[in-house]
C-alpha cells in the first residue's frame, strides 16, 4: 500500500526556518518525479519543488534561493528545507510522487500519489 506521511509544519515569524519531511512507503523513488506543491485558503495549488530521479531539482521562481528541495533514497524520504519565510508561504503543503522520469512541476500531486498536507504558517 502506497502511502506519503507529511510532517513538520508548524508556525514560525518571518525570516524563520522549517524543514518538511514526507517518509514514502509503498514504492521506492525510482524513476519517479518526487516534489512539494502547496495550496492556501482561496488560492489554486502550486507547485513549489521538484526532483527528478537523476537528482535535478526545479523550484518556482517565488521560492529559488530560499527553498531546498532533496531526498534521501536509503530512507525513502523526501524533504523540503525552508528558509527566510516569508508570509505569502503560508499554505497547506504536500509531498507527491509521479511515475513520470520529468513531471512538470505545475502537475506534481495530479497524476501519482500524494499525502494528506502539513500547515506551515508564516507570522509577520
Amino acid at each position: 500500500q502506497v502511502r506519503l506521511a507529511e510532517s513538520g509544519g508548524g508556525s514560525v515569524q518571518a525570516g524563520g526556518s522549517l524543514r518538511l519531511s514526507c517518509a514514502v512507503s509503498g514504492f521506492t523513488f525510482g524513476s519517479y518525479s518526487m516534489g512539494w506543491f502547496r495550496q492556501a485558503p482561496g488560492k489554486e495549488r502550486e507547485g513549489v519543488a521538484t526532483i527528478y530521479f537523476d537528482d535535478s531539482t526545479y523550484y518556482t521562481a517565488s521560492v529559488k534561493g530560499r527553498f531546498t528541495i532533496s531526498k534521501d533514497t536509503a530512507q525513502n524520504t523526501l524533504y523540503l528545507q525552508m528558509n527566510n519565510l516569508k508570509p505569502e508561504d503560508t499554505a497547506m503543503y504536500y509531498c507527491a510522487a509521479d511515475p513520470s522520469k520529468y513531471a512538470p512541476m505545475r502537475t506534481i500531486g495530479i497524476n501519482g500519489y500524494r499525502g494528506q498536507g502539513t500547515q506551515v504558517t508564516v507570522s509577520s
